[in-house]
């Protein structure tokens, strides 16, 4: 496939990167043709290592010959867009990091039977609607040894073009799959227990043996202002809360969840 050098916005494949916004791409053809943005090379690559399809490539010129050049290499049949710094800049409405990006397929997401049948530490993330914090979250499970993230339908979209940045490709690593509200009684039936992260009089320490002992356990993290609603709290097996000085009632849901995986990792 040529690469294609672009003056105008006017070309029909362009409008992947400016015409339509993240939620467009995604629900104009949710399911085998949705699409989402992939951004610099590094994080491309991971994508591509892990099984994504790419559709086209939109790259600054001077990366034609630089670090696009082993991904153009690797993709050979899709069409790639080229122009200056400024013009892509006005194209997309954002400088390009790293000056590539890439418009990838949606897959087909799992069960979330599937992805927990043998998963021991689980991560649920319940209306968590910042796309940092999402991309971070994702970033510290995938370091640390969570086999497994359920995401409840309000919350922000892992595939988005800044989550899948911040989590350094993250998200293509650790399955996961959107859940309904009822994933508390999903999980039990599968024998995994739920730990939520919440300040409760009820709620125990974060290094408590009990919890680390859970031989399958799923760790649930609220949204970044008003935590855990209480129907959530209550369906939990435990309520856990972190234990901090100085009068700190609570940490951001990322740093948290990094905690988190952190004390209740299975060596």
């Amino acid at each position: 496939m040529p690469i294609i050098p672009i003056d105008s916005f006017d070309h029909p494949g362009l409008n992947l990167y400016a015409g339509l916004t993240e939620p467009q791409l995604r629900a104009r053809t949710e399911g085998d043709n949705g699409i989402f943005i992939v951004e610099s090379p590094k994080v491309i690559n991971v994508a591509l290592n892990a099984g994504y399809e790419p559709v086209s490539m939109l790259t600054e010129e001077k990366h034609i010959t630089g670090d696009a050049a082993p991904l153009i290499a690797r993709c050979p049949d899709i069409p790639v867009y080229t122009g200056p710094r400024e013009l892509l800049a006005r194209l997309t409405g954002y400088t390009l990091t790293r000056g590539v990006l890439c418009a990838m397929r949606r897959p087909k997401l799992p069960t979330l039977q599937s992805i927990c049948a043998d998963a021991r530490r689980i991560a649920v993330i319940h209306a968590v609607t910042d796309s940092t914090n999402i991309g971070a979250i994702f970033r510290s499970a995938a370091a640390l040894g969570v086999d497994a993230i359920l995401v409840t339908q309000d919350s922000c979209d892992p595939l988005c073009r800044r989550s899948v940045r911040v989590s350094m490709g993250s998200v293509f690593l650790v399955p996961w799959t959107w859940v309904p509200f009822g994933y508390h009684e999903m999980l039990k039936e599968m024998g995994i227990r739920t730990a939520a992260m919440a300040l409760s009089d009820q709620s125990i320490s974060l290094d408590d043996p009990v919890l680390k002992a859970e031989p399958r356990l799923a760790v649930i993290m609220g949204t970044e202002g008003d935590g855990l609603p209480a129907h959530a709290i209550a369906a939990s097996d435990y309520t856990v809360r972190i234990p901090m000085s100085h009068q700190v009632d609570s940490l951001n849901v990322a740093a948290a969840a990094a905690l988190a995986f952190w004390e209740l990792r299975i060596n």
